[in-house]
């Protein structure tokens, strides 16, 4: 058979073998050890160098997507990474196999090999546009993997200023968009702001296809979004979330036009339709969790949720466990706030099982699992427990936004116990809103205003608690924090009424009710509901006063209810874990451990 097949012409025995592999492949199911076979048998017949590597190739893209036999893909994509580096005009197999092998380097955590390859077809790339803005993409991402941002901008603004000098603008807007996201995570603001603008411009002003302009339309807004969510301006923020809502509603109307574009630099796309549709879910539900508008962030995490599994089923892409982590960690807080504690304590347990499946997952979300943890003991009265959720998740982030959100529960922590006055005032001079605050964020500013009102009330010093407190509340009703113009409210109308001032502290807490029970804050609502009862009371209207006894009594027997249910399910002992990988089974309780009195 070999010697009549070296007298057909080689193209038939190799199409051959090439069909036969290639109908191994995409059978139902793929049968990849034939398929492997049939593209082995082409050695056999000392094909030309062109074909050789090809095969090199394909053989290392089979045995690298659908084998677990890394080494052997890695062998195979080495001989064709070698191979075409020798063959002129042959950019296609020689830059798949270097971004292909890169990749496989990286997962077998030899990044210091993946680094120089990708450097050297960087190099040799220039030529080719598409390949050279892929190969420049791959490092910056990679360098991002490895938390170098500074590495990763300086490609990306490489990326951008070859794109233009190639005539691509939008792969140029990508360029920059993308370096625009990394300076946010890296908290550069000043060079955030002229970069923005810039690509807003590009954007604007780029004519091509609908579906692409909008893709990046939304690339922008999402950056303007976070930025303003990021600062804790949820009312300034409305204009650019609107935008982006309408912007994501245009997309879905239009049809993905397979004409290719005219320019190979313009072969990029950013994610795909139905990624963007849940990362807009996500951010609405990032601004309703913030504004205190929780019923509206559970109906937007409901319909992200149903839309990821049905997505999940078909695409095993990471970027969707990681959207569906942070929708998860943000209806957690709104539950917490609503007085659903074991609805909380049991997405808090999703949250740990997705972690278990993905490393990656769970080293960039371990400080907000802990942090969750703690939001949850202080809810269910735990206080050591989430002092020792706190301390973890202190130790394990590096974000400044995050850990001056853990900071300022931790102190609110101290201030329950009562007695720790020595480590309370050292979080506070680190949280000191008057003074060289550690964040830019506006909505951190205004709650450690209220935990200095906090404090200053629990101490009696009620001048000092007002001044806080009227700060807290000027910075929430400019932004529309809900939730802690409610708690400011509720506070000095309690602080009025220690005063003998009801009249002032009957106007501080009609309105926090109001307020608490449009979000709704269920520890705030029961708080007010005792101060009016108290209130009418001592003003002699009785049957406000039996009123609000009878709500402050549902209210009562609605979270007693919760706090038992919580605290018996089995994951109610992740409030123990403070260390390592989250564990995998939860032994049941025999019933709730903690004391009710605080919590009543």
């Amino acid at each position: 058979i070999s010697l009549r097949a070296r007298t057909i012409a080689p193209e038939s025995w190799y199409l051959a073998l090439l069909g036969f592999a290639e109908h191994f492949r995409t059978s139902s199911p793929p049968k990849i050890r034939l398929c492997v076979h049939c593209l082995q048998a082409v050695f056999q017949f000392k094909p030309p160098q062109r074909v050789e590597a090809r095969t090199h190739l394909q053989l290392g893209s089979v045995l690298y997507h659908h084998t677990k036999n890394s080494e052997l893909a890695r062998s195979h994509l080495e001989k064709a990474w070698l191979i075409s580096q020798q063959i002129p005009q042959f950019e296609d197999v020689k830059f798949e196999a270097a971004s292909l092998l890169s990749e496989l380097y990286c997962q077998q955590n030899l990044v210091d090999s993946a680094k120089p390859l990708l450097r050297k077809a960087i190099q040799i790339s220039q030529q080719t546009p598409y390949w050279h803005c892929r190969l420049l993409f791959q490092l910056a991402q990679l360098h991002t993997l490895e938390k170098d941002l500074v590495s990763a901008c300086d490609l990306l603004g490489v990326g951008a200023e070859y794109a233009r000098v190639v005539g691509s603008e939008y792969t140029r807007a990508l360029f920059l968009l993308s370096k625009g996201m990394l300076l946010l995570m890296e908290r550069k603001l000043g060079e955030v702001h002229p970069l923005l603008t810039l690509c807003g411009t590009i954007v604007e002003n780029w004519q091509g296809n609908p579906i692409q302009k909008e893709s990046l339309r939304v690339f922008f807004l999402v950056l303007q979004v976070t930025h303003y969510l990021d600062a804790g301006q949820v009312k300034s923020v409305k204009p650019c979330l609107k935008q982006l809502q309408q912007c994501i509603q245009t997309i879905s109307t239009l049809h993905d036009d397979e004409i290719l574009p005219s320019n190979p630099a313009d072969l990029f796309h950013w994610l795909p339709k139905e990624h963007m549709c849940v990362l807009v879910y996500l951010v609405t539900v990032m601004h309703s969790m913030q504004a205190g508008y929780l019923e509206k962030a559970q109906k937007y995490t409901d319909k992200a949720l149903m839309q990821l599994e049905k997505l999940k089923m078909l695409d095993s892409s990471p970027i969707l466990s990681t959207f569906q982590v942070i929708l998860l960690e943000h209806i957690i807080m709104c539950r917490l706030v609503t007085g659903h504690k074991a609805t909380a304590l049991q997405e808090i347990s999703q949250v740990c099982q997705l972690c278990q499946q993905s490393p990656r997952l769970f080293t960039n979300h371990a400080a907000q699992l802990h942090t969750l943890l703690g939001l949850y003991c202080i809810s269910v009265n735990c206080m050591d427990n989430a002092e020792a959720q706190f301390t973890a998740a202190l130790r394990l982030t590096t974000h400044q936004e995050l850990w001056a959100f853990i900071v300022t529960n931790l102190a609110s922590v101290y201030i329950r116990e009562g007695n720790r006055h020595q480590e309370l005032y050292s979080l506070l001079e680190r949280i000191n809103p008057d003074h060289n605050f550690p964040v830019s964020s506006h909505c951190l500013r205004a709650a450690a205003f209220y935990i200095r009102g906090l404090l200053s009330f629990f101490q009696g010093r009620y001048n000092e608690a007002k001044r806080f407190l009227r700060e807290t509340l000027k910075m929430s009703n400019a932004e529309d924090l809900n939730r802690l113009t409610a708690c400011s409210l509720v506070l000095l109308g309690h602080i009025f009424y220690v005063l003998g001032n009801h009249r002032e502290s009957n106007n501080m807490v009609v309105p926090a009710m109001q307020l608490a029970s449009k979000i709704p804050d269920m520890s705030v609502q029961l708080w007010s509901s005792a101060l009016l009862k108290d209130l009418n009371k001592a003003l002699g209207n009785t049957i406000d006063a039996h009123e609000a006894a009878q709500m402050h009594q549902n209210f009562s027997q609605q979270l007693l209810q919760d706090h038992i249910a919580a605290c018996s399910l089995p994951e109610h002992n992740l409030i123990s874990w403070t260390d390592g990988p989250p564990p995998g089974q939860f032994q049941a309780q025999n019933g709730p451990t903690t004391s009710l009195a605080s919590l009543l």
